[in-house]
């Protein structure tokens, strides 16, 4: 495990200490709890943006969803040949 220093504000630092004595772990495991939530939330919202951006990208098409997949099936089967 990597060590790092951090600078953060006085408030911060007594809220990090208090969270960390009520639930009884160190301030370094409660960082490291929150990074990870952190990069939790990050990948999931990375997720929706994707299928914001890319939402109905199809719409204006005039192909079966289903018939496109097997014309792409059909081309593999046939390259593999």
């Amino acid at each position: 495990m990597t060590r790092t220093i951090i600078s953060i504000s006085d408030e911060d630092k007594k809220w990090l200490e208090n969270y960390s004595r009520t639930h009884r772990q160190s301030a370094a495991e409660t960082i490291r709890c929150a990074i990870k939530q952190y990069q939790l939330s990050v990948k999931k919202n990375e997720g929706k943006r994707i299928l914001r951006n890319t939402a109905g990208i199809w719409k204006d098409k005039n192909v079966d969803g289903l018939d496109y997949v097997e014309t792409l099936r059909n081309e593999w089967d046939s390259d593999e040949s």
